[in-house]
């Protein structure tokens, strides 16, 4: 199995929806334990990464949301 690199920032969206019914997640902190929060109720809480990276459907990056106005100077 490979590892998901996973980023702080980055937006996460899930097989299965929370209980509030939101399937999208941002990352706070990466590590043994991924804390993540909810982009509908607000809860956050601390995963298992392995459980996660299971549980993941697509990463949506931080650097894709961004504009590129910013990266030419």
């Amino acid at each position: 199995m490979q590892i998901i690199p996973l980023h702080v920032g980055d937006i996460i969206q899930l097989k299965k929806p929370h209980p509030c019914g939101e399937r999208q997640f941002r990352i706070l902190r990466v590590g043994s334990l991924v804390r993540v929060v909810c982009q509908g109720c607000g809860r956050d809480m601390n995963v298992d990464r392995i459980k996660l990276e299971k549980a993941i459907q697509r990463v949506i990056t931080q650097d894709s949301q961004k504009d590129e106005k910013g990266t030419e100077q």
